[in-house]
């Protein structure tokens, strides 16, 4: 279910590298937890992003979540179809609900992301509890 080339953090977001390039988006579980997605706040190209800092919010018919940065860079595109059709990302989230494109300051931040793997184990435990 969830991209075998992308990495994952414990807050939902996953991230696909290609060259320097980082495109980020929330997992499919995420927009499951949400709901239908209504409105999507994104920062502007050229922001900064900072691992693990907030970069923007998803709101939903429940409620109203952060988004978080896997990674440190800066945005090159936002996703801005997501503007008149938020819904995009409850229909695709692993591919054209994709969030904001970033280039990597530090490709290192990687190793402390999730495989698809162990992401699916995690949220396996976290249903659990």
């Amino acid at each position: 279910m969830y991209p075998k080339d992308y990495r994952y953090t414990k807050e939902h977001e996953w991230v696909r590298v290609a060259g320097d390039v980082a495109t980020i988006g929330i997992t499919s579980h995420a927009q499951d937890q949400l709901g239908d997605v209504v409105f999507v706040e994104l920062p502007a190209a050229n922001a900064k992003l900072h691992a693990g800092q907030t970069f923007g919010t998803v709101e939903s018919v429940k409620a109203v979540s952060d988004i978080y940065s896997p990674i440190s860079g800066d945005v090159v595109e936002i996703n801005e179809a997501l503007i008149d059709a938020p819904e995009k990302i409850n229909e695709d989230p692993h591919g054209d609900g994709w969030l904001v494109r970033a280039k990597m300051a530090n490709k290192a931040e990687l190793d402390s992301l999730m495989s698809a793997e162990d992401y699916e184990q995690y949220i396996a435990a976290e249903t659990e509890s």
